[in-house]
């Protein structure tokens, strides 16, 4: 890590935290005080710094979050990283370090790379066709920030916890299972096996969602796993055809009454939940989020970026205050201090 990034990390440590919990890092789970409504900072501090980087996490931590989503996938010798592509061509500079090692796509899977290859590479802000698809976010090309195994994140926001006297939760994402089982990878297992190391058994160090977009990893998590703790189904889109899994149906009363049997809450995509602002500049309201508060499941969107905004919307506070008046318990945000 640069001298200019080791700074900045401590500085973030002494932020004062906008929602302090006053809370003791060795309390039980159930004792932990989790606000009624929550700001999950997605992929940590993701619309300051590159996303699920070190240092993006202490900035999260630092302005407040109650919760900080880890998003994982796999290494080659099945180690458990933080990362939410499945490839690492948008999110790092694999094609400058490695650029002989990808598939017969073009493309670079993260499970074709070794932990040791991984801890290589630099995480760089997101771009697409070599397009920052966030501008005007932090992208300064000199700045290294290295890959994250998940024991690291998690050992890092202990440590800030204990330091801080906190207790900021984690919010951990099991990527692409079907996917890995594919390629002779039990995703949930390694995942499993990493919070178990980490305490997450018969007590919480912290509070914890577990989340993922296929029931059958959270259906697997409660009858192999005895999960005995909140489970969030994420609800997608048929249209981007990224899996098999009917979402459409899911997002019915019926098929929210089947996620209830096995989830404590639902991921709403926002497009699904504000489906557009009238004349007059009010909200409207998708019937996903009408069915999942009439089945009494907890409801966490996705995702507020104060520099994407829906049209009509003014802010990233109207947005988060109207997601919360309408019942929704908590927001996945880029901008975690924006209130």
């Amino acid at each position: 890590m640069s001298k200019f990034a080791f700074r900045c990390l401590l500085l973030l440590v002494a932020i004062t935290p906008v929602q302090a919990q006053e809370v003791t890092p060795e309390a039980p789970f159930h004792e932990l005080k989790v606000p009624t409504f929550l700001d999950i900072a997605h992929r940590g501090a993701s619309g300051y710094l590159p996303e699920h980087t070190q240092a993006s996490t202490v900035m999260a931590h630092g302005l407040g979050a109650d919760f900080i989503e880890q998003d994982v996938q796999l290494s080659r010798d099945g180690v458990p990283v933080v990362l939410h592509d499945a490839k690492l061509d948008q999110v790092t500079n694999v094609s400058e370090v490695f650029p002989d090692k990808h598939r017969p796509d073009g493309k670079y899977y993260v499970v074709d790379f070794s932990l040791d290859e991984l801890k290589q590479l630099t995480i760089v802000a997101r771009h697409r066709d070599y397009e920052l698809v966030y501008p005007r976010r932090f992208s300064h090309p000199e700045v290294r920030f290295p890959i994250q195994t998940l024991d690291e994140q998690i050992t890092l926001i202990h440590e800030l916890n204990r330091v801080r006297e906190l207790s900021t939760g984690i919010y951990v994402e099991l990527k692409a299972a079907r996917w890995y089982r594919q390629q002779g990878y039990d995703i949930t297992s390694a995942v499993m096996s990493v919070l178990a190391q980490n305490g997450y058994h018969d007590t919480r160090p912290t509070p914890i969602y577990l989340q993922s977009f296929d029931p059958e990893v959270l259906r697997r998590l409660k009858r192999e796993f005895n999960w005995d703790f909140p489970l969030i189904q994420l609800v997608g889109d048929n249209k981007w055809g990224e899996t098999d899994i009917d979402y459409s149906a899911m997002r019915t009363k019926a098929g929210l009454e089947s996620v209830k049997s096995y989830a404590e809450g639902v991921g709403l995509w926002l497009g699904h939940v504000l489906t557009g602002v009238t004349e007059n500049g009010e909200p409207e309201w998708g019937d996903a989020l009408h069915s999942a508060k009439a089945k009494g499941l907890k409801i966490h969107v996705y995702t507020l970026r104060a520099d994407n905004l829906p049209k009509g919307v003014e802010s990233h506070a109207q947005l988060r205050e109207w997601l919360k008046q309408a019942g929704v318990e908590g927001v996945f945000t880029d901008f975690p201090d924006k209130k």
